[in-house]
């Protein structure tokens, strides 16, 4: 693994400025990773483990251990909880952990991939409202979501779920992952998200690796991310992608380096308002942050040093690697890339590696944009 060139900063008026800042900081949200298990096997997918995985399943926090996580995150200001996976209906206890959290005060959401979705589950939402619940749609052929998610009968077990969800009123966001194996779809799949779901449809192009690091799965994403100039074009192709891109450019690109004279790693919201807890209870600032450095065991540490001295570290985090700060911290078009610390690192084995193709993502968004601006 290359050496890392991140260093912390040691100027006392530097860290000073850095951890009033995050002072200032408050929980408003949380992810909760309920299992890394799923009942698919998804070509794409970063974190997925087989379904009857025993070893998995007794590494998962426990009811208790969710309480206590959930009351020490409310006294940190905590409004609203993500519960997800893997495909965190899998677990059996799962209306037990929902209504746990509920019972803490918090607004709760759903990631599903609602295959699993029972008329008991129904009733539970019913009953006890969700903030809203997020699917994540495939295809809308057989063919095509059985060939993402590699499960036969997943798709009848799909369109069931989600059927059952709408005809009941259950408040549900559609959400789309553009692949190698949907990309002919993606309009069609486009359609019939905006035709049912309540408020919006988005799709997301962004794949990255394992946070196991499983060199074959990593070479299976990688097989399925689509090309630079794919991205850009079915981005342009979609109005509302287009139009809300479009309105939004100068957000976007910038006439100057956005970041001039500047090596922190992080200028993005992570750890600002928000975290994630792993099956296992590990804590990250989000849910790619997977550096050593970078996570805490809240089985052995109190959400509250995770909050209040992990955070502010990892946000203080600098490069010194030469050509990160000149390809990436002053590019003027850095909001356009799909580059992150936690991506680079689950690419590279580094927080401040330069990666080719996100870079080339960024370059071929900026050339529609600029093409659609002169038309």
């Amino acid at each position: 693994m290359p050496k890392e060139s991140f260093i912390i900063p040691t100027t006392v008026p530097e860290l000073v400025d850095r951890l009033v800042s995050d002072a200032e900081r408050r929980v408003m949200s949380f992810e909760l990773e309920l299992t890394a298990r799923c009942n698919n096997n998804c070509r794409h997918c970063y974190i997925n483990l087989p379904a009857g995985d025993r070893k998995a399943r007794e590494k998962e926090l426990s009811l208790d251990e969710i309480g206590r996580l959930a009351d020490e995150a409310v006294d940190l200001g905590a409004l609203w909880c993500v519960i997800t996976g893997g495909e965190p209906l899998l677990r059996e206890d799962f209306a037990e952990a929902y209504l746990l959290l509920k019972k803490k005060g918090l607004l709760v959401s759903v990631f599903t991939n609602a295959c699993l979705i029972t008329h008991e589950h129904i009733e539970l939402f019913k009953k006890y409202p969700l903030r809203d619940m997020e699917v994540t749609v495939y295809g809308v052929t057989r063919e095509t979501y059985e060939k993402v998610s590699r499960k036969a009968g997943s798709y009848r077990a799909f369109r069931r779920g989600l059927d059952l969800l709408l005809q009941n009123g259950i408040k549900v966001r559609l959400k789309a992952m553009a692949l190698r194996s949907n990309f002919q779809e993606l309009p069609a799949i486009a359609e019939f998200c905006r035709l049912h779901t309540r408020d919006y449809f988005r799709f997301d192009p962004q794949l990255h690796l394992r946070y196991d690091g499983n060199g074959r799965r990593n070479r299976e994403i990688i097989a399925e991310r689509l090309t630079p100039a794919e991205i850009a074009s079915i981005e342009q192709a979609d109005p509302e992608r287009s139009n809300a891109i479009q309105r939004n450019c100068d957000q976007f690109i910038f006439p100057g380096p956005e970041h001039h004279d500047c090596e922190h790693l992080f200028h993005c919201g992570t750890g600002n308002t928000s975290f994630t807890i792993s099956p296992e209870g590990y804590f990250r600032l989000c849910s790619s942050l997977w550096h050593p450095d970078c996570v805490l065991d809240l089985r052995k540490n109190s959400l509250a040093d995770a909050w209040n001295k992990l955070a502010p570290r990892v946000r203080s985090l600098t490069s010194s690697d030469p050509e990160f700060l000149l390809k990436c911290r002053n590019c003027r078009i850095v909001n356009l890339c799909l580059w992150c610390p936690a991506h680079a690192y689950l690419e590279h084995g580094r927080l401040d590696a330069w990666c080719e193709y996100f870079c080339q993502v960024a370059h071929a968004r900026a050339a529609a944009i600029e093409q659609k601006k002169s038309v």
